[in-house]
């Protein structure tokens, strides 16, 4: 791969992005959505389709460059046997046998002998799975039991928004918080580094950072800090991923609709932030307001400060004395990832069609409200009424009048499945260039 990585902009045109098509380990994760980190059960065959749509969107309607992680991977293996080397020498980390010390050893040995054999999508699958291979004997000849537990299997990886975050100076890799995600930091750094990229950074314990929480602005940049990106995750950041004038910390806000607070609502910043273009952003006006601002100013030899003021900003205040226009969603539009939409260029949008799973957010929902008496009950109520009145205006984002007052070319796409993973295409994208 000949480029390098570099976004200054989340509006400046998108040239090339980097996917995972999602396969067995979202399957997996469909077994047990709740501790997957879903949002909901889904189908993964429509799931996949409408990935597959998604990259065709992008590549023939808006000529982006995309490259798939699996892949850009495997290709650049292939040249190169010292990297085929790593891959089998990393998988063998996340591949585990138990039962008789004679087939365990029997199992390893095969594994070693058979390195010519396996091709290198196995290893690969290997790295998403690992997996536990528990060996039982039984009565007769060859009566072996053969058990295999994908453990913690990598169903998230599709979200390839949040393993890292481009910035000005190149690719920043995070940490991830949740234990289930932890691994996906590692696959794709080591993908990064075979295909060619320069990798800035990789965050260290105790640090956490993912990319979902990371807006680069163009002379300023916006990063979340909660419950998925932590104050050590951000200082690496500010000290070897990023070179921008001033950096804007925004604290995860409480939800105001709740006392006792749903963090995977507002988990990342783009889950209630985002840009149209270098004047207008996307926003939930509730979460906005709810989210303190701590600045950052950039000094000598590249050192970012914490900026002296006599105003504490939240973020909707911060981001209107930068100038920018504010085209405001409703709670039920921000649970349906209205503000999950990818940027193409300047005033060009693929936006989540949000209509299509309002139910299916609302039904969820509802079964929150019941089996959590109080946690769940006012936020239910406003957006049934969001539902009432979006459905009597027939104004469910994109197709709201502010985006055509804008002149926001919005492109909707219909990720009724892929959504209920918790992202929309935003989520779904690594911005490898823009500008």
């Amino acid at each position: 791969m000949s480029l390098k990585a570099r976004a200054r902009a989340e509006w400046e045109r998108l040239r090339a992005v980097m996917v995972h098509s999602p396969g067995m380990e979202m399957r997996l994760g469909l077994l047990a959505p709740y501790a997957s980190l879903y949002e909901r059960a889904f189908s993964g065959s429509d799931a996949a389709l409408e990935h597959e749509r998604l990259k065709y969107i992008l590549e023939r309607e808006f000529g982006v460059e995309v490259f798939t992680l699996k892949d850009s991977l495997l290709k650049a293996i292939k040249a190169r046997e010292d990297m085929r080397r790593e891959l089998v020498k990393l998988a063998s980390k996340y591949i585990s046998f138990r039962g008789s010390r004679e087939e365990v050893a029997k199992a390893r040995e095969q594994l070693i002998d058979n390195y010519g054999t396996y091709d290198d999508e196995h290893y690969f699958y290997i790295l998403l799975l690992n997996p536990l291979i528990d060996l039982s004997k039984g009565k007769g000849a060859r009566a072996v039991y053969v058990d295999v537990t994908a453990r913690q299997p990598l169903s998230n990886l599709y979200f390839m928004r949040d393993q890292q975050a481009v910035t000005d100076k190149g690719i920043f890799v995070g940490r991830m918080s949740k234990p289930q995600r932890r691994r996906e930091c590692i696959v794709t750094s080591f993908a990064w580094r075979v295909i060619g990229m320069d990798v800035l950074h990789e965050t260290s314990e105790p640090g956490r950072f993912e990319g979902g929480d990371f807006m680069p602005m163009g002379n300023f940049a916006l990063v979340g800090m909660g419950d998925r990106t932590n104050e050590e995750g951000i200082r690496q950041l500010m000290k070897y991923g990023v070179d921008f004038e001033e950096i804007a910390v925004v604290h995860q806000p409480r939800h105001p609709l709740m006392e006792q607070q749903d963090r995977m609502i507002s988990m990342h910043l783009d889950t209630y932030f985002n840009c149209v273009s270098s004047g207008v952003i996307v926003g939930n006006e509730l979460l906005l307001k709810n989210a303190k601002v701590d600045i950052y100013e950039k000094r000598e030899r590249g050192r970012y400060a914490r900026k002296r003021s006599e105003k504490m900003y939240n973020l909707y205040e911060y981001i209107r004395s930068k100038k920018f226009d504010i085209i405001k969603i409703n709670t039920l539009e921000q649970m349906c990832y209205a503000s999950n939409f990818l940027c193409v260029r300047e005033n060009v949008i693929l936006a989540v069609e949000t209509d299509r799973i309002a139910r299916k957010v609302l039904t969820n929902l509802k079964a929150n409200a019941e089996k959590y008496p109080g946690r769940y009950d006012r936020l239910l109520q406003q957006a049934e009424k969001d539902y009432s009145e979006l459905r009597s205006s027939g104004g469910f984002f994109p197709h709201k009048k502010e985006i055509y007052e804008y002149g926001v070319d919005a492109y909707p796409i219909t990720l009724t499945n892929l959504t209920g993973g918790y992202g929309g295409a935003h989520c779904m994208t690594c911005n490898l260039l823009r500008g």
